[in-house]
């Protein structure tokens, strides 16, 4: 293991910025009795479209969306059923027309899996990467991992 994914597994839900919830559903367990993997990427969906869809703070500019073109995910724990998952989201890069974002996935206070996103937002119409808002800068700015 190195030193960059012990630190990772080391994160705490406190260390991010941003921070919810998804409920663990029995349908998420196979045949094993824990949940999917596949799963781990939805709980992280959740944290991500919550974080970057806001109605309070929307960021996407108008016919613009955000799409993502890289995700690693690591899973380092079981999920268990019943119970729920804590999401962690912080921003980690700032681009032009792109970010990144470091998320965590916890349950009962333990780190069962981080993810690495790139996103870039895109014109609708055009298909192709617009520059972020000087407001959506800002706030990705201000959620930014310390």
């Amino acid at each position: 293991m190195t030193n960059q994914s012990t630190k990772k597994q080391d994160l705490a839900l406190e260390d991010f910025p941003f921070q919810t919830y998804d409920k663990v559903r029995y349908a998420d367990t196979d045949r094993q009795g824990h949940v999917n993997n596949a799963i781990f990427a939805t709980f992280l969906e959740s944290g991500r479209v919550e974080f970057l869809y806001d109605p309070q703070h929307p960021l996407a500019a108008e016919e613009a969306a955000f799409v993502i073109v890289n995700l690693n995910v690591n899973l380092l724990a079981e999920i268990k059923w019943p119970g729920r998952v804590e999401i962690g989201t912080g921003v980690t890069k700032v681009g032009n027309s792109s970010l990144s974002l470091l998320q965590g996935l916890f349950q009962n206070g333990r780190c069962v899996a981080t993810a690495e996103t790139v996103i870039v937002q895109m014109n609708e119409q055009t298909r192709k990467s617009q520059p972020l808002s000087n407001t959506a800068r800002a706030f990705l700015i201000q959620h930014q991992l310390l």
